[in-house]
């Protein structure tokens, strides 16, 4: 009779970690302090006082880091600040940026 062989295959496998993405507002002259400190707390879940803090680098560097998350989180972050300033009539701009 025949016998069957069994083989057994070796698979390494690695868990890869996903790439991260932060998260920055940029500066206009339209959008308000106040605006800004909303969608802060809106969107990202800021404090008060961690989202003042972040509208003032945006205000007075041009800038400010929001967070860092993965691809999907980071990309419907920022669709939902556009929405947001679009609702509001504000030019308001999120980025995502590779870490």
């Amino acid at each position: 009779m025949w016998e069957q062989a069994i083989y057994k295959e070796k698979v390494d496998t690695k868990i890869k970690k996903p790439n991260l993405y932060r998260v920055v507002l940029l500066n206009d002259d339209y959008s308000t302090m106040d605006f800004v400190v909303e969608v802060l707390i809106k969107v990202f879940h800021k404090s008060i006082t961690e989202a003042t803090r972040i509208m003032l680098d945006v205000h007075e560097k041009g800038r400010g880091i929001v967070g860092v998350y993965t691809y999907d989180i980071a990309y419907t972050k920022v669709a939902q600040v556009e929405e947001m300033a679009n609702e509001r009539q504000f030019p308001l701009q999120a980025v995502m940026e590779e870490v």
